[in-house]
């Protein structure tokens, strides 16, 4: 609220100001001040470990090999399932979502989602014929997609440069491998930073307004995938990751999720598998409040309808691609699915 005078002022003064002045204009929104208590959400490792709770750091996954396998290939048919299921309706709200299923006779995403190419039936709103591939009926192959990219990125990193990555590793692999058109929100801007000269950490600040959104939390997954059991060794691989292109919330939720998934090799509650995650970020942080109150709500109500608007309530303030109410969605969805794998990506779509 306090940003609004000055969001106001670069609305209506954007159209006339030369470079100049629109850096001028920037380093002034740099430069205020948060009002009330400052959090305590520091982007450095060894800071952020000093501010965790307790946690159980390491839980020894006991499986062999070939259970090891099964684990890691189901993870990523999941990571891939959900990828589809949701891609269609990519940036749709919950209600546009709802009354297109209903056009096709259905209540809630129990499948992958039917299609209809425009001007066949009237719709409220149409998925675009480039995604019809991931709907029902039409999938061949998983879609090319941008959280897909960073999940293989991950896994080509620690292959090329082993456990002891560094974040210049990460950076040295995008300018390699990733293209910069395939690339969005503060990715982009890190790599922009990295072409201009700026190096770590400053090329998640410098230009980066998007630095606190949900981008480093959709890299996490083969930093998990590679920890079985490990949710500290999960997080900190994921922190060399996310401190190219964010910084603080933006990413605890890469450290979060790369743990929960390391935890959850070895625990079999998911609320367990939550508290494990949310040990590796610190206690006072957003992030971690955002967990509370969404584990306390989900005592609160029975169904994940009225869970979803306590969400809205206090986080659709947001950018809807920002880190926290994105990663509540992730909470909820594991709450209220129960474990049940359909139930619980049809909730988080």
């Amino acid at each position: 609220a306090d940003l609004l005078p000055l969001r106001e002022r670069f609305e209506r003064e954007r159209e006339r100001m030369g470079d100049d002045e629109l850096r001028a204009f920037y380093r002034e929104l740099m430069s205020v001040e948060p009002r009330g208590p400052v959090r305590d959400e520091p982007s450095e490792l060894a800071a952020i470990q000093a501010a965790r709770p307790p946690g159980p750091r390491e839980l020894g996954f006991t499986g062999d090999t070939a259970e090891l396998r099964e684990r890691i290939l189901g993870g990523l048919l999941g990571r891939a399932a959900g990828c589809i299921l949701g891609k269609p309706v990519e940036s749709w709200s919950r209600h546009q979502i709802e009354a297109y299923l209903k056009e096709f006779g259905e209540e809630d995403v129990v499948d992958y989602f039917p299609y209809a190419a425009e001007g066949e039936r009237e719709l409220p709103a149409y998925i675009l014929p480039a995604r019809a591939g991931a709907c029902r009926g039409h999938i061949r192959f998983v879609l090319r997609d941008d959280d897909i990219d960073y999940t293989v990125m991950g896994l080509h990193v620690l292959s090329t440069y082993g456990f002891d990555i560094t974040t210049n590793d990460v950076a040295t692999a995008w300018l390699r491998q990733l293209p910069y058109g395939r690339i969005y929100t503060a990715e982009k801007a890190a790599y922009r930073n990295l072409l201009r000269g700026v190096t770590p950490p400053d090329t998640a600040v410098y230009y980066n307004p998007y630095r606190q959104w949900i981008g480093a939390q959709i890299r996490a997954d083969a930093f998990g995938y590679t920890s079985p059991g490990r949710p500290e060794r999960a997080a900190a691989l994921a922190w060399r990751d996310a401190a190219l292109s964010h910084v603080k919330n933006g990413i605890y939720g890469e450290m979060w999720v790369a743990a929960a998934l390391a935890a959850a090799f070895c625990l079999d509650d998911v609320r367990d598998v939550i508290a494990a995650a949310t040990a590796e970020i610190p206690r006072e942080s957003r992030f971690a409040e955002m967990v509370a109150d969404v584990l306390r709500w989900s005592e609160e109500h029975a169904d994940w309808k009225s869970c979803w608007e306590r969400i809205k309530e206090k986080y659709g303030r947001l950018n809807p691609t920002h880190t926290l109410n994105n990663a509540a969605l992730v909470v909820l969805a594991l709450l209220y699915g129960e474990k049940d794998f359909s139930r619980t990506i049809g909730i988080a779509v």
